[in-house]
């Protein structure tokens, strides 16, 4: 039986004012992950600037991925108490600071740093944001809420990450960090101004909240997660240096292709958000499939510019609909500790991210980089045959066909 959302005993904010706050959060996520995956986009010109290779500079996603992971779950159940409004004020006042950071960084070590310290905060926006849409919204729009602040995602697919890319070229990858700071701070002052206050969660011992590790169904939904992150970064991780080397796309133009990437991913936000409420399993099963195709195709066809555009349209479907699938399929699979399991949620998906990395980098330099699109394939059809296992031991059904309600 599918565990619904539990809610915190807090005094929600007016009903004309849900939407707004949960917009709000949306344009803050689409900050926080441009922050996050930006120097994607900017591998190529980081590497060429800092004397350094392009594994050893997407080590750096690998870095921050591995951060969230670590520290995401503790810092979370001990900020869960703390009023919402003053804790998003207080992130992105810290992403305005290393997004400056990062900016003014002489070599890779202080580049480092300035990725270590955001990816402190980072998984407690996510878990908190998740908590607080559904919060807003009600226990039967939870997912749809999720999905919503999770447009962040694609937006910062759409245009961060693309534009970011296409600043590096024009302003240099170090003006690119200085946008984004100015963004963090624009969003602060945003965040102050509108953000309704909620009423202060109360306070749950941190190993009351762990308690939820017990569970093995919630464990075994959050190792899903990780396998299913590790397949979605082991190839998009190095995307701009395959649409360079591989596909022979002028440096100048890969910001245009990553946004073409991102905009198709607006409708697999819309899908994933769509569907998970009814089968949170299934949705991750079918998507996850979706997301191995996608890779797997875009090898063979990127000689072809209109049929690698095929490719990249079904693997961006995927790749922005796996991310409110998987935090609401971890969430919804919690008895309780709404933010800690969102947060957990986040870290397995960083330590999915950080192996991606991992693994993608290794199969470049010992397979060459057409092979990653077939490896992270076949770590996508691993995390398929999970959700099969899981469903089956659940006996919940894989088929996610409309029903009638859906259609309208």
């Amino acid at each position: 039986m599918t565990q619904v959302l539990n809610h915190p005993q807090t005094t929600s904010a007016p009903q004309g004012a849900s939407g707004f706050s949960i917009a709000l959060l949306a344009v803050a996520a689409f900050v926080i992950v441009t922050t996050e995956f930006l120097i994607i986009g900017l591998l190529p010109a980081l590497a060429r600037d800092l004397h350094i290779s392009i594994p050893v500079a997407g080590q750096l996603v690998t870095l921050f991925a591995f951060t969230v992971m670590l520290f995401g779950p503790p810092l979370t159940a001990a900020l869960a108490h703390i009023e919402r409004k003053r804790l998003f004020i207080f992130i992105m006042v810290v992403f305005a600071a290393s997004n400056a950071l990062a900016a003014m960084a002489p070599n890779i070590w202080i580049l480092s740093l300035a990725r270590f310290i955001p990816a402190l905060l980072l998984p407690v926006f996510w878990g908190t944001a998740s908590e607080t849409a559904s919060q807003l919204v009600g226990l039967e729009r939870a997912g749809r809420a999720v999905s919503q602040v999770y447009l962040g995602i694609a937006a910062a697919t759409l245009f961060g990450i693309p534009l970011g890319t296409v600043a590096a070229n024009m302003i240099g990858w170090r003006g690119a960090f200085w946008g984004l700071a100015v963004l963090s701070l624009v969003m602060t002052v945003l965040l102050a101004v509108f953000m309704p206050r909620l009423a202060r969660p109360q306070r749950t011992g941190f190993l009351k909240q762990l308690s939820i590790l017990g569970d093995r169904r919630f464990v075994a939904n959050v190792i899903l997660s990780v396998v299913v992150f590790t397949a979605m970064f082991t190839a998009y991780t190095y995307l701009a240096d395959l649409l360079e080397r591989l596909a022979g796309i002028e440096p100048v133009a890969v910001g245009w292709w990553l946004m073409g990437f991102g905009a198709i991913g607006l409708l697999g936000n819309w899908l994933g958000g769509h569907f998970v409420d009814r089968n949170p399993l299934g949705a991750t099963a079918v998507f996850v499939l979706i997301l191995g195709i996608g890779m797997a195709i875009s090898i063979p066809l990127a000689s072809s510019y209109l049929w690698l555009a095929v490719a990249l349209t079904v693997w961006g479907i995927a790749y922005t609909a796996l991310y409110p699938v998987c935090q609401v399929r971890v969430m919804k699979a919690a008895t309780h500790a709404q933010a800690l399991a969102g947060t957990l949620n986040v870290s397995a998906a960083n330590a999915g991210i950080g192996l991606g990395a991992i693994i993608g980098g290794y199969s470049i330099e010992h397979g060459g980089l057409a092979s990653i699109g077939y490896v992270a394939a076949g770590i996508a059809l691993l995390a398929v045959l999970m959700a099969a296992a899981m469903a089956r031991i659940k006996q919940v059904p894989l088929a996610l066909t409309p029903t009638a309600t859906d259609l309208h």
